[in-house]
């Protein structure tokens, strides 16, 4: 099982930096966000001499909140192109049906003609004039038909879903996950910190013999950004937690 280093997590550092972390902290492979206004998680040529450079692979690309059709072909090429496994889609927003058709009915064909897997993230938490909830395909039952699944530790805690229970109903579908952790109701602190059961849940992982990768996708400002020494360390005891609890 391989774990990765969300881009996300470093954000305010260019990519060249954040995989110059990633090695040395000793993670498997990238974990790519796509940043619509930073171009250089889009240049497919650049990603792929970042590989070489680092000996790193991109293992898994996120999609920005809000990509529609056409970004999202775009980036399946960026996926193949880069070589990449996992392209991760954000839940679409509630009232765009024609969107939400597309992504049930034409992704899974995508998915089988360019032998790559696509999977859809549980949705965030968030609701319209506090009660509509803003995305579709918001639930387990849409993760479930969607056929491969991305799960974030966070959002399913925010969701005031059991993390455990969670986790049981979809590893038949899961194909990724992000971990992070919660601590005085807020998201995205890193594993070892919060009140997360996540010494069960790395542990449900490895006993299940899951086969994706594990992706630590952290708020950056519950991380010592700028202060290089001290964010080298906190990433290097998020892997040595990561490890202890994934081997049987």
């Amino acid at each position: 099982m391989k774990i990765l280093l969300s881009t996300d997590s470093l954000k305010g550092y260019g990519l060249n930096r954040v995989c110059e972390f990633a090695k040395d902290a000793g993670f498997d492979g990238i974990d790519l966000q796509i940043e619509p206004k930073d171009f250089d998680t889009q240049n497919a040529e650049y990603l792929k001499e970042l590989e070489q450079e680092y000996g790193l692979q991109v293992i898994s690309i996120q999609t920005p909140k809000n990509a529609n059709k056409k970004k999202i072909l775009e980036y399946v090429e960026l996926t193949k192109i880069v070589g990449a496994k996992i392209l991760i889609l954000q839940a679409p927003k509630v009232f765009n049906i024609k969107f939400t058709t597309w992504l049930k009915t034409e992704v899974p064909k995508i998915r089988k003609k360019e032998s790559i897997s696509i999977a859809l993230e549980n949705a965030p938490a968030t609701t319209l004039f506090g009660f509509i909830p803003e995305h579709a395909m918001n639930n387990l039952a849409e993760l479930k038909k969607f056929k491969h699944a991305c799960l974030d530790t966070s959002r399913t805690a925010d969701r005031k879903e059991d993390l455990i229970v969670t986790l049981k109903k979809l590893m038949k579908y899961l194909v990724h996950v992000h971990i992070s952790n919660v601590k005085k109701g807020r998201g995205g602190h890193l594993p070892n910190d919060g009140i997360l059961p996540m010494e069960s849940f790395l542990t449900k992982l490895s006993e299940e013999d899951y086969k994706g990768a594990i992706s630590i996708k952290v708020k950056p400002k519950y991380l010592k950004i700028g202060q290089d020494e001290e964010l080298a360390k906190q990433l290097q005891d998020s892997i040595a937690y990561c490890k202890k609890y994934l081997t049987k």
